[in-house]
C-alpha cells in the first residue's frame, strides 16, 4: 500500500475538455490514459468516460458521470503563487468563462473552485503583531484577486 490517491473530477461530459484547458495552465502536465464507454454504457459508445491526467505532479481522473452531481466551493484547489506574475497568469486563465469571487477565489468555466493565494499571505495575516496581521486582513477581504503589492503595503501600515 502506496498511501497515494489521485483526485477524481465528475463532469457531464466534459472531462476531456477541461483536462486539457488545466494542461494549458498548469506546467509540468500531460494526459494519461483514456477510458472510453463501451457498447454497454452507460455514456454513448465510444464517448470519453475516464481521463487521467497529470498537473504540476498531481493526479486526476476526469469522469464523465452525468448531470448528478456538480462541483460547490466546499471543494477547492489551492494554488500558492509565488508571486504576482503568477497569481496574475492563473487567475486570468482559470477565470476565463468562469467567475471572480472574494478573496481569491474563483470559479472556473466548469464550476470548479479555486484559491489563487500568494505564498507571503498567510505569514501576513497571521503577523504575531496584531495591527499587521488585522490591516492584511481587512485588505485581504476586500479583494477579488490578489494585489501583493497592495497586501504589503497593507500589512506594512502604510
Amino acid at each position: 500500500m502506496t498511501g497515494q490517491f489521485t483526485t477524481c473530477l465528475w463532469f457531464d461530459g466534459q472531462a476531456e475538455e477541461a483536462a486539457n484547458h488545466y494542461l494549458s495552465i498548469f506546467p509540468n502536465s500531460r494526459i494519461g490514459h483514456i477510458t472510453r464507454y463501451g457498447e454497454a454504457g452507460p455514456g454513448p459508445a465510444g464517448s470519453v468516460m475516464v481521463v487521467e491526467f497529470e498537473l504540476n505532479g498531481q493526479k486526476f481522473i476526469g469522469l464523465n458521470g452525468g448531470p448528478e452531481f456538480t462541483f460547490s466551493e466546499a471543494i477547492s484547489f489551492q494554488i500558492h503563487c509565488a508571486d504576482q506574475a503568477e497569481v496574475d497568469h492563473y487567475w486570468e486563465k482559470l477565470g476565463e468563462g468562469g467567475e471572480p469571487g472574494p478573496c481569491g477565489w474563483l470559479k472556473d468555466k466548469f464550476g470548479l473552485s479555486w484559491q489563487v493565494v500568494p505564498t507571503e499571505l498567510p505569514a501576513m495575516i497571521g503577523d504575531p503583531d496584531p495591527e499587521k496581521a488585522a490591516r492584511a486582513t481587512r485588505a485581504m477581504m476586500a479583494m477579488g484577486k490578489f494585489d501583493i503589492a497592495a497586501l504589503r503595503k497593507a500589512h506594512a501600515g502604510g
